[in-house]
């Protein structure tokens, strides 16, 4: 039993390789997304914590006698949009509800309509062929 993958991990009948290909290359363009995604609030993060830093580089300058570059430092960087009206929350959120929400759901319609809602059918059938069967640490699953 535990010597094949589980059935929500096997193509569903009638399902040829062209199509478990297709939508495994689709799955893992969104996995990229997903790995763009977390970039994407990496930036989120960093910059709105660099941002919070010019308030401390402003009062050092400020001590320095450095007036004028603080006032500028001030008034040219801190708060600015990242892009034109738009602080990194906004990019965020713009893009996980328009372009990010748009390529989870047709991956999942694309796994729904051809392969019954399952995922990873792709990667469970490379493992069947790399796998050495009957080798402990090489079973199909858990």
């Amino acid at each position: 039993m535990g010597e094949r993958p589980d059935q929500a991990h096997q193509r569903p009948p009638g399902v040829g390789d062209e199509t478990v290909a297709a939508v495994g290359k689709l799955s893992e363009a969104l996995e990229t997304i997903e790995q763009a995604r977390g970039h994407l609030y990496a930036l989120h993060q960093l910059t709105g914590h660099a941002d919070l830093m010019l308030d401390e580089a402003t009062e050092l300058l400020r001590k320095a006698g450095h007036d004028g570059l603080a006032e500028r430092v001030g008034t040219e960087l801190i708060g600015r949009n990242l892009i034109e009206g738009r602080w990194t929350f906004q990019i965020v959120e713009e893009f996980d509800d328009g372009y990010y929400a748009a390529f989870r759901g047709l991956e999942a319609d694309a796994r729904n309509e051809l392969l019954a809602g399952r995922r990873h059918v792709f990667e469970s059938e490379m493992k069947e062929k790399r796998r050495t069967h009957g080798r402990r640490h090489h079973e199909a699953r858990p």
